[in-house]
């Protein structure tokens, strides 16, 4: 079959998608009797993510497959195209977040021991009803909890393929936005110790309507932690 109307295929595909697409649907695309080989589609995402090195859009693939995005650099000036605010998260559903990502399996008790401060449900029952974190187990102690988990669509919305392609926490402590007690590399991954938020009440609860919207100190946190996205994704 012809290497550039394998390209086109795959190209028109990815294009026009709502979201990643995996290599075997990709290979389904063409008919049985002329159907490339894996090798051959590889061989074309491969071709498509050099032609599009030095353009405003870029090949990327994260768990749930391949899509093609606009550039990092070139999400402000994008942007501009939905008039409407963008949605900003709140400083402490990212907190949460980023614990349950970084340290998960992870209990609720445990990100509350850690943050110093009681977890709004709101934040939990958000990040669920996102698909960006599931349980995944329950712990084996008094009362059973429920032990948290990223899934593949909150890996598929930040951009990446792994949970081994999340910032180092250096890069995240070095903002200062995420001040919390995560395992460095080589540190095991026991429970959370003492809160890592000095000011902090451990009996305090969230205040509400805290995770609807994220204050403007909190948006660096947000944009390095996450990925290129497609705008209309």
């Amino acid at each position: 079959m012809n290497e550039s109307y394998i390209r086109n295929v795959v190209e028109a595909a990815l294009l026009t998608a709502g979201g990643p697409v995996p290599l075997a649907e990709l290979i389904r695309l063409f008919e049985d009797g002329v159907r490339p080989s894996g090798q051959q589609v590889r061989a074309a995402l491969t071709s498509l993510e050099t032609d599009y090195a030095d353009r405003g859009i870029e090949l990327k693939e994260t768990a749930g497959g391949f899509r093609i995005q606009v550039r990092r650099e070139l999400a402000g000036e994008i942007s501009r195209l939905w008039p409407e605010r963008a949605t900003r998260y709140s400083r402490a559903l990212l907190e949460t977040l980023a614990l349950i990502a970084y340290r998960q399996p992870i209990t609720r008790a445990e990100i509350e021991a850690v943050r110093g401060v009681a977890v709004n449900p709101n934040i939990i029952r958000t990040m669920i009803e996102r698909n960006w974190v599931r349980v995944v187990g329950h712990r084996e102690v008094a009362g059973h909890p429920e032990l948290l988990g990223t899934t593949h669509e909150f890996l598929d919305y930040f951009g990446l393929k792994s949970l081994d392609e999340l910032p180092p926490l250096a890069e995240l402590k070095a903002l200062g936005d995420l001040n919390l007690q995560l395992a460095l590399a080589g540190d095991t991954a026991e429970a959370p110790q003492a809160a890592a938020l000095p000011d902090a009440d451990p009996g305090a609860a969230e205040e509400p309507g805290e995770d609807e919207e994220l204050s403007a100190e909190g948006g660096n946190t947000a944009e390095l932690v996450a990925g290129p996205r497609n705008p209309g994704g």
